[in-house]
């Protein structure tokens, strides 16, 4: 589904502001909605709220809500759902972030959904818990990859496994399944997150090539900001910014690696 028409699709700055895991830390959520307006496009790649906290998550799915909703009357706004956002469950006990499509009604790009901007198609999927859920990831992709064609980024809340951007410092966290739909979709770009510890730890990376593709995940850091990327699809560069510094990548060169950027 493309919903794109309070945004002008000839327009073609791409300057995207991506993070992920914000869990409910309502500081970081303020961030990004004021933020926002210096993006051409917010792209929230899951877990946007937290099991782990004392507060419901319906209740916290009612505030996310609001937020979504003022991020999105700034800017074109993305958020696909993370393992912390599947709230209820389907017939096959599986969980899902039926919440999230709500948000669709106020213009939000969620599960499901597509974006188009100039030569770019954002895919959002699902978190899957399961074969059911999982096999409905596959079949959107499916029928994504039957479009006309257009340099493609997926927004997917869950890195390949066994990569620099899914490794915790002591092993592997990621989607067991997703490098088989990368080799066989061949998108351009995965925007991830879920594992938090990744950009932070030796063997870890916040960026690295699967199949071709360049896979991002900006980590989670604790405070008022949230380790974020900007990715410019113009210049087809990626920063990634934290407490821990920034880095930069050209990702016209598929041989390219971070570099530290002093101030």
């Amino acid at each position: 589904m493309n919903r794109g028409l309070r945004w002008p699709q000839t327009e073609t700055n791409m300057k995207c502001l991506v993070t992920a895991d914000l869990h409910y830390s309502l500081k970081q959520w303020d961030w990004v909605l004021r933020s926002a307006g210096h993006f051409d496009l917010v792209i929230l790649a899951g877990d946007h709220l937290d099991i782990a906290s004392v507060l419901d998550t319906e209740a916290q799915a009612v505030v996310v809500l609001k937020y979504l909703v003022r991020i999105g009357r700034q800017v074109p706004l993305l958020a696909s759902s993370g393992n912390h956002d599947g709230i209820e469950r389907t017939a096959a006990n599986e969980s899902v972030a039926a919440w999230l499509q709500d948000a669709r009604e106020d213009g939000v790009f969620v599960d499901g959904d597509t974006f188009e901007r100039g030569e770019w198609r954002f895919a959002l999927y699902p978190w899957w818990d399961g074969p059911e859920t999982q096999s409905a990831v596959g079949r959107q992709m499916e029928r994504n990859a039957a479009l006309p064609a257009r340099r493609s980024a997926w927004v997917y809340h869950v890195p390949p496994d066994r990569t620099r951007v899914s490794w915790t410092g002591k092993g592997f966290f990621g989607d067991p399944v997703l490098e088989q739909w990368i080799g066989r979709y061949r998108p351009e770009l995965v925007l991830s997150g879920h594992v938090h510890q990744s950009p932070f730890r030796a063997e870890g990376s916040w960026v690295d090539r699967v199949q071709g593709a360049w896979v991002f995940n900006a980590g989670r850091q604790i405070g008022p900001e949230p380790a974020f990327l900007v990715l410019d699809l113009e210049a087809m560069t990626a920063a990634w910014q934290s407490q821990a510094g920034r880095e930069t990548i050209d990702l016209k060169n598929p041989e390219a690696r971070p570099e530290a950027v002093t101030t």
